[in-house]
């Protein structure tokens, strides 16, 4: 029986609620010390994300690092914030709470009649926000006084705010046992931060702040600033986790929800829809492979060390090969939603109840696919130092 055949046949015997956190629980999948899951920022995609963690929970996979941006940061809020548990329930909540709108009494079948109802859906979205997160301001900031409170953004999301509150608990979601980060950049100093509950107190404002997206939403304060969603510089929190100094053997599971790859645009629809994939797609190629060559130097500057006599060696060398005893191994489950062809530039803003429940499916059935692919999950050797894992690139079925 392998690893998973064992942790799945746990579950069976146990409920969710019961299932251990901490590193006995990373140690029971390839003896990693950490299982991480990373969330791109993608709007009402973030159902996606939903449907992977209940297909994680079916495997008992509990991670214990949750980092996002923007509707990533919101998902992973209220995972962390939460008991194990209640988590699935809580996220079922909010989404179930956005996309609660009926658009249609009647929805016949076809790409062409889903198109229009996608359209009329998002249209419902902009002029009326969404139940729980967002509603327009009553005067359309083109019309309002500079310096005005409505002057720099469409909608207001104080729902969101309440939202919150009810489905998080802030001092659950700070305990020491699990970690979050969400990622946000300063509107005046264009500079990317993480708020990290390893490193201080988050409450809903940082949440908030991750998904205040321009020019839809305000900026966010905290402290003496400004803060807008950090998608706009960089939509995937993988770097942040890869660059971590105290980073030990880590299983990623990182859940994209826009697609770098894609076809040639036939028309400016087309065009519109490209585009936006790419601006928002993760790098996630580009940050493995820095990772890998700083791995790679590493090994060497220990290698070449370790033949310089010991009394020679400086108090940095001993210290640099002290902790090169431990080298982290980093495998990364890169899951990235497939957008389905009636689905177009607004498939973000459009949250209708039938769309929420597709996505939500194709992230449990991809998840559930990915996992049967068992020696994915194998720690990297530490000559490789990182590994990635896709079932769209590599599954031939």
């Amino acid at each position: 029986m392998t690893i998973l055949d064992k942790v799945i046949a746990d579950t069976a015997r146990r409920s969710s609620a019961a299932s251990p956190l901490g590193a006995a629980q990373a140690q029971q999948i390839g003896g990693y010390d950490l299982i991480a899951l990373v969330l791109q920022g993608g709007g009402a995609l973030g159902a996606y994300q939903g449907g992977v963690f209940e297909a994680l929970c079916e495997a008992n996979i509990a991670p214990r690092w949750f980092s996002g941006v923007s509707i990533g940061a919101i998902n992973g809020a209220i995972m962390a914030g939460n008991h194990p548990g209640n988590r699935l329930d809580r996220l079922h909540d909010f989404w179930e709470t956005l996309s609660g709108r009926k658009v249609w009494s009647f929805a016949p079948e076809g790409d062409q009649f889903r198109k229009w109802r996608n359209a009329v859906s998002s249209m419902m979205t902009m002029q009326y926000g969404l139940p729980g997160f967002f509603r327009p301001h009553q005067v359309n900031p083109w019309f309002a006084a500079s310096g005005a409170s409505t002057a720099t953004s469409f909608y207001d999301t104080s729902d969101l705010r309440d939202t919150l509150n009810r489905l998080v608990d802030w001092d659950l979601l700070n305990d020491t046992d699990h970690r979050l980060s969400v990622g946000a950049v300063n509107v005046e100093t264009g500079n990317f931060r993480y708020f990290d509950s390893a490193l201080e107190r988050l409450g809903p404002e940082h949440i908030m702040a991750s998904g205040a997206l321009p020019p839809a939403f305000a900026p966010v304060k905290i402290e003496n600033d400004h803060y807008w969603d950090g998608g706009i510089v960089s939509n995937t929190p993988l770097q942040y986790l890869l660059e971590c100094e105290t980073i030990k053997d880590t299983l990623v599971f990182q859940i994209d929800l826009f697609n770098a790859r894609g076809p040639l645009p036939r028309d400016m629809n087309a065009v519109l829809d490209r585009h936006k994939d790419i601006m928002y797609s993760s790098r996630t190629r580009h940050n493995t492979d820095t990772f890998r060559r700083t791995h790679h130097m590493r090994l060497a500057l220990r290698d070449a060390l370790m033949r310089v006599p010991a009394d020679l060696r400086t108090p940095s060398d001993k210290a640099f090969l002290a902790d090169m005893e431990d080298v982290a191994q980093v495998n990364i489950i890169h899951m990235v939603y497939q957008k389905k062809v009636y689905e177009g530039q607004s498939l973000d803003y459009e949250f209708s109840g039938n769309s929420m429940r597709e996505h939500w499916q194709a992230g449990l059935d991809d998840t559930r696919r990915t996992l049967t692919h068992k020696d994915w999950l194998a720690m990297p050797t530490e000559a490789d130092g990182v590994s990635v894992h896709n079932v769209h690139q590599e599954d031939p079925t």
